[in-house]
């Protein structure tokens, strides 16, 4: 590698010369030489502190995983056979959950002949739906795989005034 095109600390293009004549004029500056673009002719160089772009690279990543929000699923297990007041307090997790901001999987088990009544297991669904109301959407509609039947709640966003 000969001759490398050179763009200077300001960003201005400082054009093509030796190797050895960009690294001293990176020395000269008290700054580093770092080769941008390896596979063009000649390859491109840029002179900059590398440490310090380094660092404000991390700082970047780290800003971008602190503003994005992760979601999580959570799962309420209930039974065909659950009772009124069971159901209220599954219902009250149900609700916590979604104004936390995650998706609620509402999943009914059935134990032995119990998968006869699936129609007992879609009420219990339907009835999470509608006291839920207004704070969620059904995501995904109840169904029924093997010895369970879930159904996906995702929170509405409200406007904030």
């Amino acid at each position: 590698m000969r001759e490398v095109r050179v763009i200077g600390a300001d960003g201005e293009q400082a054009g093509i010369m030796a190797t050895q004549d960009a690294l001293q004029m990176a020395m000269d500056l008290g700054l580093d030489l770092v080769e941008v673009a390896p596979n063009s002719r000649p390859p491109v160089c840029k002179i900059m502190d590398y440490g310090r772009y380094k660092y404000q690279l991390q700082k970047k990543q780290q800003e971008a995983r602190r503003k994005q929000s992760t979601v999580q699923i959570k799962e309420i297990k209930v039974r065909p056979k659950t009772d009124d007041h069971d159901f209220n307090t599954k219902l009250k997790h149900v609700l916590r959950f979604l104004e936390g901001g995650d998706r609620v999987k509402v999943t009914v088990f059935f134990r032995g002949r119990e998968i006869v009544h699936k129609d007992r297991g879609m009420m219990i669904l339907q009835r999470m739906v509608e006291a839920v109301g207004d704070l969620a959407k059904v995501e995904q509609q109840p169904r029924s795989e093997g010895r369970t039947m879930s159904l996906l709640l995702a929170p509405i966003k409200l406007q904030q005034p």
